[in-house]
């Protein structure tokens, strides 16, 4: 057992004590023993126990009132009755009033262990299913999802409507939008949900050490295989995967990635076996696959295969009114996380946030408010507490053309993508503008072209 059983034997004989305890420990359980009621129930303020073995006739207060305590103490404590004088009058009233079983006295050692190995896979499934609960309910909450723009909340229309579908997914957006939480968005609300969802983040392994990632491998497949290993197309069996970053995989794993994604099936690296598996497929990347499609160097079909569903994440730039929301979520998560009061932001410093472009989304705003909570001193987030300086928005573009560019998507993105309203805004014509756009490959949310 990986976390031992634990038993409160209660009974006012020390030899049944004695004997119970010593056999129970051998068993590989963890045993205490009281010699009364209250005493087990001023343990159990203190400890809980897994198991509860209760004599049913003490001096005092007896068994059924001792379980009938238990229950508001441990509604989920298995309790089993022992009793030398049992009628099914008493033994009915022990089973309404909450016992798993009772057994009588003198018992036989291998019914009593049969009992409480009963007992113990009771226990195991409980813990399960309650597991499997909270897992659930985590899912379906999605609540990092943030924001009620109209960008994001077009997204999140797309994503109810694809979730509970099996077609494949390329979420794309700049770094730090919340890609893999879109990803994890339509998984949660998928009918896979109870499986896993599997992640690779295809940018950060060669090709070689991917291609025993995404498939497994055979002992002896290559130097350091020392045993079998799953793949992460195996392991998503019936369940999600997701391709991060999917634009860096080479040529030769385009091929393979595109056949396994046609037939469900493949083989290990050092293997003959085919091995078949039931998965969802969704895919990220910060960079434009249609024109990496065009320039060659990105396989058509296998983009066709991908681009089922696109969904187009909006940098934060785009969704000014989230701003607010998402820097109360992240105040409350590392205020929470680094045991501090509850903070606010002064007025100044959130119109600071709202106009600053964020290049890094946001991933940097995240960064910025638990910057500003660590160095902080006062019950407020003040402009000081925030890295927004003249000096820090300037490191950001690396040339004039990064300045243009940020500041005519940040202008659209105000304007809602109106071309008119963004080109008078810029005092510049239409045709300019559209130059612009071209020029620097700028893209409308869907629904804005």
């Amino acid at each position: 057992m990986e976390k031992k059983v634990s038993i409160l034997i209660v009974d006012d004989e020390e030899s049944v004590r004695d004997s119970l305890s010593n056999w129970f420990t051998e068993d590989g359980y963890r045993v205490a023993a009281a010699e009364h009621a209250r005493k087990a129930l001023s343990m159990l303020q203190n400890e809980r126990f897994d198991i509860i073995l209760a004599d049913l006739k003490m001096p005092g207060m007896d068994g059924l009132e001792m379980l009938r305590r238990i229950r508001t103490l441990d509604s989920e404590a298995v309790v089993i009755v022992m009793t030398a004088f049992a009628t099914v009058d008493t033994a009915v009233q022990a089973l309404k009033d909450g016992a798993f079983d009772y057994i009588t006295k003198p018992f036989d050692p291998d019914d009593l262990s049969h009992l409480i190995r009963n007992a113990s896979r009771q226990i195991s499934l409980s813990q399960e299913n309650e597991m499997l609960r909270q897992r659930v309910d985590t899912l379906e909450s999605v609540e990092d999802l943030i924001g009620k723009s109209e960008a994001i909340q077009r997204v999140l229309k797309v994503v109810e409507s694809v979730a509970p579908t099996n077609s494949s997914v390329i979420i794309t957006g700049e770094s730090g939008t919340g890609k893999e939480l879109i990803a994890r968005a339509i998984h949660a609300n998928s009918p896979r949900r109870f499986f896993p969802l599997v992640s690779v983040h295809c940018g950060a392994l060669t090709e070689s050490l991917l291609e025993s990632e995404l498939f497994g491998h055979e002992k002896g497949a290559f130097t350091g295989a020392i045993y079998n290993r799953k793949g992460r197309f195996e392991m998503a069996d019936s369940g999600t995967i997701f391709l991060d970053e999917i634009a860096t995989i080479s040529m030769k794993m385009q091929i393979e990635l595109l056949r396994v994604l046609e037939t469900h099936k493949f083989t290990r690296v050092g293997g003959n076996k085919e091995i078949s598996s039931d998965f969802r497929t969704v895919c990220a990347t910060n960079r434009d696959l249609k024109g990496m499609v065009e320039r060659g160097e990105f396989r058509e079909d296998l983009f066709y295969r991908l681009n089922v569903v696109n969904i187009h994440v909006p940098p934060l730039r785009e969704r000014v009114d989230d701003i607010p929301l998402l820097t109360d979520y992240f105040i409350r998560k590392y205020c929470r996380a680094m045991n501090r009061p509850l903070v606010t932001v002064e007025p100044a410093a959130l119109k600071r946030l709202m106009e600053y472009a964020f290049p890094g989304n946001i991933r940097e705003l995240e960064n910025m408010i638990e910057r500003a909570i660590v160095v902080g001193n006062g019950k407020k987030i003040a402009l000081k507490d925030l890295p927004l300086s003249r000096e820090s928005v300037e490191v950001v573009a690396e040339s004039l053309e990064d300045v243009e560019k940020t500041f005519i998507q940040q202008t659209l993105g105000k304007h809602g993508w109106n071309i008119s309203r963004a080109a008078q805004a810029l005092k510049v014509d239409r045709v300019t503008l559209y130059n612009k756009i071209r020029k620097y490959g700028l893209q409308a949310p869907a629904g804005k072209k």
